[in-house]
């Protein structure tokens, strides 16, 4: 791909900007905007989609490759009390994970381009390590001799002494529950402490940030930008910087009662947690009297478990000192941070819709997307609701080069898009939260700063056998728009800040194939306007699932802790609640909003082969309160036995009714898939005990419920609970009983007249 961007603004109105930030490695690209309608480009469907526009942006730019540089870490600004005198000590309490990862900065002040500054590391060896450069060539590296191990808490210790002697020690902090062990035999030979002679010392004047997880690679220059490199996998809790050279004994004492003349530094991570989550992100706190206050750069994970977790608490906001250590990665990325290339101010008269800036060098086309909503009361009577949220839980995901896992999923041998395998050379660009981090720990935040490479048109997903997410949702805005419906468009992303108010001009909210990750604030959005007479067509499966929210500080950020459902990783225990916020995380199911209260239906199977069909039920045969939504269909076809989407209209993820969980007693259901192969099973959060019979045909559980119900005020939800039904759209040019049935429920939702009447009390 020899071009490559992404947008600073998602979600505008016209005559506000975006930002364009584009990297290219040829002399000169071209950019115009377009309008996306139809991205796939499976022969037996209607094709790719993509209408110019006319914009102020149609032109060729000079290209330039702007570089990712991913990994967390805390920068605090240079300060003289930070620059080593006669003597010094840095200490830290640290729970490593990928020990055996080459060198990795701990605390450091060292500039790498001149082998200048001090610092306490891990070194190739595994063990810690003190590092000394005086920046004209003289350098000394003290190891402690022994490596570390991985998951186990240590007390770090490096210091140098009036006379120059290094001295660096690592000492196990382990309890019962902190560490991965919890008996001596297991890490008691870890301990080293080691003394040399050392004739060198730190320049005085070395203007480089200390860095915490990590270290000065290329300071910041008049053409170029500073770099961090060497970062820790691990964990950090209470970095010290004291003036006088302390042994281990007098630095143990340090973690807990920082004091003395001697401090120069005490930084404290739990000091930015609140009893609304960590409330500065970013922040950290030096509690000494000199208040050298750091940043945290690209993410870090926090309202983690320390170096002293009992265990006796799981929410980091009701303990917060057990809570006081960070989780930093090499591979965690916020932000790309690239310069501007262009910027495009959306005209007055462009219409609400999903657009892309088309980038194209040489052969190579990369797209872009942002959404224009239309301007206040503009609107139209149908909104589309772009799962924004989702497209970021999924952003660049790796798992189809997890080979074994991604077959078993899909009973075949996953096919690479082009852009797999840019991705697989370029983790830089980042990870999906279903992707675990080089350290092995699950990937918790997902930022939308930074190239997506399958939240594009044309993309084809290794999970499914046509499209997903974004792309998959493009079989919805083409049926739309070849029908003559008007539409506009609105994200996750305006409805988690701006409330039930984006929703509340509408009639008709449509939602796209896979509506997943939801954060309390858009679930009492949705829930307040269905409440008010407001008509939601669910046009998926497996929605509104997980918990999220959006970082308070950055609203490109979002934040998930997975456990108790189908999971591509689990939290470790105590980690389960949102840094952002100290909510409980995993699912909506286990805060006690299981999706079927808002929409009758939840997720009940999954299968990745084939798609499949439904067929009528009972409530939709004989004049039954369902049969409205399938008028002009014959009441024995098979709904949906075509598709782009594995063949079929009920595939992928499924949905089904459960009173148990909150499905309303007037919900009717007018259709239900069968015939599923024996890929299906029944989704984890469904099974007590994992027997046979849970699979496909052998399961009554594994199919999609077709629901609908009224709510109060002249509202309604209605229910497809197949992520491939959308794909059935266009089937015989748009001429098919998915398409007829599809409007016969839309162009009722439309009338101003009341909804059809559910299901009576007495009859579920």
């Amino acid at each position: 791909m020899k071009v490559i961007g992404y947008s600073r603004q998602l979600s505008v109105f016209p005559g506000q900007d975006v930002d364009f930030l584009v990297s290219c490695d040829t002399e000169r690209y071209h950019a115009d905007i377009v309008r996306l309608i139809h991205g796939d480009t499976n022969p037996d469907g209607p094709g790719e989609k993509i209408e110019p526009v006319q914009t102020g942006i149609d032109a060729d730019f000079p290209g330039r490759v702007q570089r990712v540089v991913s990994g967390s870490h805390v920068e605090v600004p240079d300060h003289p009390k930070l620059r080593p005198g006669a003597q010094w000590t840095l200490q830290v309490t640290v729970a490593p994970t990928t020990p055996r990862g080459g060198v990795q900065g701990l605390l450091t002040k060292w500039d790498a381009s001149r082998e200048a500054g001090h610092g306490l590391f891990i070194g190739e060896d595994g063990a810690l390590q003190v590092w000394v450069g005086d920046g004209a060539g003289n350098t000394q590296r003290t190891s402690a001799g022994v490596p570390l191990l991985a998951g186990v808490w240590y007390l770090a210790v490096a210091s140098q002494d009036a006379d120059g002697a290094l001295t660096v020690s690592q000492t196990p902090v382990v309890t019962v529950t902190n560490s991965r062990f919890a008996f001596a035999t297991s890490w008691e030979s870890t301990t080293a402490t080691v003394t040399e002679a050392c004739p060198v010392r730190a320049p005085d004047g070395l203007a480089v940030p200390f860095v915490m997880a990590g270290y000065v690679e290329t300071p910041a220059g008049e053409d170029s930008r500073q770099v961090i490199g060497g970062h820790f996998n691990g964990k950090l809790d209470r970095p010290r910087v004291h003036a006088v050279a302390l042994g281990p004994e007098r630095a143990e004492g340090a973690v807990q009662t920082p004091r003395g003349t001697d401090l120069v530094a005490a930084w404290d991570f739990q000091e930015e947690i609140t009893d609304h989550g960590v409330a500065h992100t970013r922040q950290v706190t030096d509690v000494s009297r000199n208040r050298l206050h750091g940043r945290a750069w690209n993410g870090p994970a926090r309202g983690m478990t320390g170096y002293n977790w009992r265990a006796t608490e799981q929410n980091f906001i009701h303990v917060p000192e057990q809570y006081g250590a960070i989780h930093f990665h090499d591979d965690d990325l916020t932000d790309a941070c690239w310069d501007v290339d262009f910027t495009l101010t959306v005209p007055d008269d462009l219409p609400s819709g999903l657009y892309a800036a088309r980038l194209r060098a040489d052969d190579d086309v990369d797209h872009v997307p942002f959404y224009v909503r239309a301007p206040r009361g503009a609107e139209k009577k149908i909104v589309f609701l772009a799962p924004t949220a989702s497209y970021m839980a999924y952003a660049n995901d790796h798992v189809t080069l997890w080979a074994p896992l991604a077959q078993l999923f899909v009973a075949r041998n996953p096919v690479l898009d082009q852009r797999n395998i840019v991705l697989s050379e370029h983790r830089e660009f980042g990870l999906s939260t279903y992707d675990i981090h080089a350290d092995g720990s699950g990937v918790a935040y997902s930022t939308r700063l930074r190239p997506i490479l399958n939240m594009r048109p044309g993309f084809r997903h290794w999970l499914s056998p046509s499209l997903w997410q974004f792309n998959a949702d493009l079989h919805l805005i083409d049926w739309l728009t070849q029908l003559g419906y008007e539409f506009d468009v609105v994200t996750d992303e305006d409805l988690h800040h701006e409330g039930v108010d984006v929703l509340a001009p509408y009639q008709v909210v449509l939602t796209g194939s896979h509506p997943e990750y939801y954060s309390e604030q858009m679930l009492d959005a949705v829930h307040q306007y269905v409440s008010s007479g407001g008509r939601l067509m669910y046009l998926g499966a497996n929605g509104f699932y997980w918990v999220i929210n959006y970082d308070p500080e950055d609203r490109n950020v979002i934040e998930v802790r997975k456990g108790h459902g189908s999971n591509a990783w689990r939290c470790a225990p105590g980690e389960y609640h949102l840094s952002f916020t100290g909510e409980y995380g995993t699912l909506w199911r286990h805060r006690g909003r299981a999706p079927q209260r808002l929409v009758g239906v939840g997720f009940g199977a999954e299968g990745f082969d084939v798609s499949s069909y439904y067929r009528l039920a009972g409530d939709a045969r004989d004049g039954g309160p369902a049969a409205w939504m399938f008028d002009g269909i014959d009441p024995d076809e098979k709904i949906g036995d075509f598709g782009l989407v594995g063949g079929g209209a009920a595939g992928l993820e499924l949905d089904i009714v459960d009173t148990a969980l909150g499905t309303p007693p007037e919900t009717v259901i007018g259709a239900v898939s069968e015939n599923h192969t024996d890929i299906y099973l029944e989704v984890l959060e469904e099974l007590f005990f994992n027997v046979p019979g849970v699979g496909g045909s052998q399961s009554g559980q594994v199919r999609a419920d077709i629901t609908y119900f009224p709510t109060p005020g002249g509202g309604a939800v209605w229910s497809a609970s197949s992520i491939a039904y959308c794909g059935s759209l266009s089937h015989n040019n748009y001429d098919d009983n998915v398409s007829r049935l599809t409007r016969n429920v839309l162009d009722r939702f439309l009338r101003d007249e009341p909804v059809p009447a559910g299901a009576t009390a007495s009859d579920s």
